[in-house]
């Protein structure tokens, strides 16, 4: 049985449409990437799982419940858990406050984040605002752990990082594949990158679900068409 499912998934801002199907599959312990250029509608589709934004039309279902009706909190104590766009730390809060703020029982807690990311455990007592942007990434991913989440969503997680950071957050994407049994579900411009962790990929073109499958099935082909400049 699916963990996620996406089915003709439509959804807008106000009068504007962004997205027109959107279908989606993702098993428990699975890596998808969600691929597409910019403005394509993978940041939506992310917002519509987590129920940042509400969808207009198709059904969306986790865990094999229907979820659409949720509010994001209650979203996130069903299990999904969220590395948003641009990091949004609480920057006038600590390191240690960031992680406590989302805490909830589980596997994940301080100690096992600081285990994950040793530079978190060592800016204890730092504001999120100090930190590095691969720091912020790192706590990031490290707040969204502390939720305990079943299917984690990460959303441009390396992007605007120096090439060395990025390399460490992939690693850590690698370990969290390798290691915690999540699902995940990982927007990224890195072709490179994605190929070598994910299992299987969607491709969105202007709000839609163009090609699906595994990974090692994505031609040079349908990737110039769909994802090159």
């Amino acid at each position: 049985m699916s963990l996620l499912r996406l089915n003709n998934i439509t959804a807008s801002y106000g009068p504007s449409q962004a997205l027109f199907g959107v279908d989606l599959t993702l098993k428990q312990g699975e890596v998808c990437a969600l691929m597409g250029r910019n403005g394509m509608g993978k940041t939506t589709t992310i917002k519509v799982i987590s129920r940042l934004v509400k969808h207009t039309g198709g059904t969306l279902e986790f865990g094999g419940q229907d979820i659409g009706g949720l509010p994001p909190h209650k979203a996130a104590r069903a299990g999904l858990g969220l590395v948003p766009e641009g990091r949004r730390c609480f920057g006038p809060l600590t390191v240690h406050e960031n992680l406590h703020a989302a805490a909830r029982p589980g596997e994940w807690d301080y100690a096992r984040v600081c285990a994950f990311f040793p530079r978190l455990g060592e800016r204890r007592d730092q504001v999120a605002s100090s930190l590095s942007g691969g720091e912020q990434q790192m706590l990031a991913i490290a707040r969204a752990l502390m939720t305990n989440p079943i299917l984690l969503l990460l959303d441009e997680a390396t992007e605007g990082l120096a090439p060395v950071v990025r390399q460490e957050i992939w690693a850590a994407v690698a370990r969290l594949k390798g290691e915690s049994g999540l699902a995940l579900l990982v927007v990224d411009k890195s072709l490179a990158e994605l190929q070598r962790i994910a299992d299987h990929a969607v491709i969105l073109e202007r709000g839609r679900s163009v090609w699906a499958g595994a990974m090692d099935e994505l031609s040079r082909d349908v990737a110039d068409k769909y994802l090159g400049v």
